[in-house]
């Protein structure tokens, strides 16, 4: 039926917004999240979130004993990457990046079951290689280094792996912080398989100075671990943590009753902030840490082992400051698919506003 004038201005105005206001999507499947963002962009540089979704499946649950993603985990995996596939269909798209990060990189089923995801959901997700995560940690959250700082060390603790970069920022274009990164590293070992190592219900403190150990361990062999030279440990100089150990200290620091992200994004703690709340979490039972509303039944058993591999990042470079980024891969992905697609230079419309991750 050929449209009447009415119809065919709605259209071209749905046409319009289309072009106006392009959506762009997300998806960050870790060893422990599955996370959507769907956004459309504003002013150079940002972003409006029009949707997000976020569920802890604990992919990569059992990986570090057997080698190989568990039935459940897989399962669970698949009904939180269904609801994304919903969220997705339900929307004209313009650009989408799906990616699966550390548990998939490293279990010897991994690739057979990205391929169970496209045929069960439909989403073609791409296995990520760690350097291209860590620079998607820089893209997501260079906007919360400190412009006067001279360099940084930026951390993602996730799951099954930690990316580590340093940023020397004495010559670079705030941005393209990519180009700041002077070295980077990815430890094979995350909250989920530090804590199935060493137990993550009852941590004595000879047991978590193992975990911090273990870690250090790690770093040391990073070959580019001192290449900021004496700029660690300096006013100029800070680390920049995003995951949830730094907001879930954040939360905690904060006292909140409800986990809040418009407090915890870009909150500032002090070197004797930091210890105090790594001691604090530390000497917390179980149950104490289940009752926190920061921390729940879902993180209770993995914040312990996130507080260890902080401990070691911050022994290596101290540093007077940390601040916490409640942002991460989706940013640094939404980010580096409107740079690419030129939306900014044509000046997209719209007030922007935070981006608000679930």
């Amino acid at each position: 039926m050929p449209l009447n004038g009415e119809a065919k201005a709605q259209a071209a105005g749905r046409d319009e917004d289309r072009q106006r206001f392009p959506v762009y999507a997300a998806l960050d499947l870790g060893t422990n999240n599955c996370r959507l963002l769907v956004a459309t962009p504003t002013r150079p540089g940002q972003f409006r979130v029009v949707d997000a979704f976020s569920r802890i499946v604990r992919l990569g649950e059992g990986l570090g004993r057997t080698g190989r993603l568990a039935t459940g985990a897989m399962d669970r995996a698949l009904a939180a990457l269904a609801i994304c596939a919903q969220k997705l269909a339900a929307r004209d798209v313009a650009g989408s990046r799906l990616i699966a990060t550390e548990a998939c990189r490293s279990a010897a089923n991994g690739e057979e079951f990205i391929e169970r995801v496209e045929r069960e959901t439909g989403l073609r997700l791409e296995i990520v290689s760690r350097e291209t995560e860590a620079r998607l940690a820089v893209s997501g959250c260079g906007s919360l280094i400190d412009r006067g700082a001279k360099g940084a060390v930026l951390f993602d603790i996730g799951g099954g792996s930690t990316e580590i970069a340093l940023l020397d920022l004495r010559h670079t274009n705030p941005r393209r912080l990519s180009n700041a990164i002077i070295a980077w590293t990815s430890l094979p070992v995350g909250v989920v398989t530090l804590a199935e190592r060493y137990g993550g219900r009852d941590v004595p403190p000879e047991l978590f100075e193992t975990m911090v150990e273990d870690v250090l361990y790690r770093i040391r062999t990073f070959g580019g671990r001192d290449r900021l030279g004496k700029l660690v440990g300096t006013e100029a100089f800070h680390l920049l943590g995003t995951s949830g150990t730094v907001t879930t200290l954040a939360g905690i620091h904060l006292d909140l009753e409800r986990y809040d992200r418009r407090q915890v994004d870009g909150l500032w703690l002090n070197d004797a902030e930091v210890d105090h709340l790594i001691r604090r979490i530390a000497g917390w039972s179980f149950a104490e840490r289940v009752a926190n509303p920061c921390i729940g039944s879902d993180r209770a058993d993995l914040v312990i082992a996130g507080c260890a591999i902080l401990e070691a990042i911050r022994r290596v470079w101290p540093a007077p400051t940390l601040r916490v980024a409640d942002r991460g891969l989706r940013e640094g992905l939404l980010t580096e698919m409107m740079a690419a697609d030129g939306v900014w230079r044509r000046g997209a419309p719209g007030r922007p506003q935070a981006a608000a991750v679930a």
